[in-house]
This record gives C-alpha cells, sequence and structure tokens, in this order.
C-alpha cells in the first residue's frame, strides 16, 4: 500500500493559468495537480489533492483525510498570513508537513512576508513556482521513506 501525501491548496489557486501570470505563471491547477501526481507516482507515492476558497472546507477536509495520509504539502495562498484556524488544524493534524508558494512570498508585498502557517511546518518552499510543490514532495518523500520500518 502507497504513503498517501495530502495536497491542499488554499483561495485563488483555483485561478491559475489567469490569475497574475507574470507572478504565479500560466501552468492551472489541473496541470499541477497531474505534475504532483506523477512525481508522486516516481517517488512510490499516493496523493489526494484539493483545492477550496473557503478556510472551513480546507479545515474539514483535512480533519477528514489526516488520519488516513503520512505528510501534508500545504499552500494556504492568503491564509498563510491571518489564519490561525488553519495554523491550528495543520498542527492538530500531526501529519509532518511542508508550505508551499508559487512565488517568493518574502520579496512580495509587506503584509505577505509573514506566515502565520511556517510554524507548524517543518521547511517552507517558494519562489520556484511549481518547482517549489515538487521539492516539497521529495522532500516530504524522504521523510516518509525514512519512516518506513
Amino acid at each position: 500500500m502507497k504513503k498517501t501525501v495530502l495536497v491542499m491548496h488554499g483561495p485563488n489557486l483555483s485561478a491559475l493559468g489567469r490569475r497574475r501570470p507574470d507572478i504565479y505563471g500560466t501552468l492551472t491547477l489541473p496541470a499541477l495537480d497531474g505534475l504532483i501526481k506523477k512525481r508522486a507516482e516516481e517517488l512510490g507515492l499516493a496523493v489526494k489533492c484539493f483545492q477550496a476558497n473557503g478556510e472551513g472546507e480546507l479545515i474539514d477536509w483535512l480533519e477528514k483525510n489526516s488520519p488516513r495520509a503520512h505528510a501534508l504539502l500545504i499552500n494556504p495562498a492568503a491564509y498563510t498570513h491571518y489564519s490561525y484556524a488553519l495554523r491550528d488544524a495543520v498542527e492538530a493534524c500531526a501529519l509532518p508537513a511542508a508550505e508551499v508558494h508559487l512565488s517568493d512570498i518574502s520579496k512580495r508585498e509587506p503584509f505577505r512576508r509573514i506566515s502565520v502557517i511556517k510554524p507548524v511546518c517543518l521547511r517552507q518552499f517558494k519562489g520556484k513556482g511549481e518547482l517549489s510543490y515538487i521539492e516539497a514532495l521529495e522532500f516530504l518523500a524522504g521523510l516518509i521513506k525514512g519512516t518506513e520500518g
């Protein structure tokens, strides 16, 4: 049975490819999920991808799916900067987690430079577009394989 990584995309990521392509690129969310699934397969992992614009939807999905998962890859999008509810849900799920951003939030507007999610994640990957997701997936794969007996 393959180990499962949850991939959670926050608000507005459904608009990838159309929204601010100068910052977020032209890749659509289905295409991004396809790249993630392909790399996961190569790593011997299963992934379960989800996107929602609502904070409660994200939290409910995480609570429902985390008991059967082995790691979490999360792009909290705008919730990065202020959602203590999402932060608490990530902490409560007790999965090894990696935070991902397509852009480099440390070089953007001042309000985007703060992440309330980062302290409950093992690592943050940012600024490399879809490669940020792939690097985070590979990082989590290494952790998962390191815990296999």
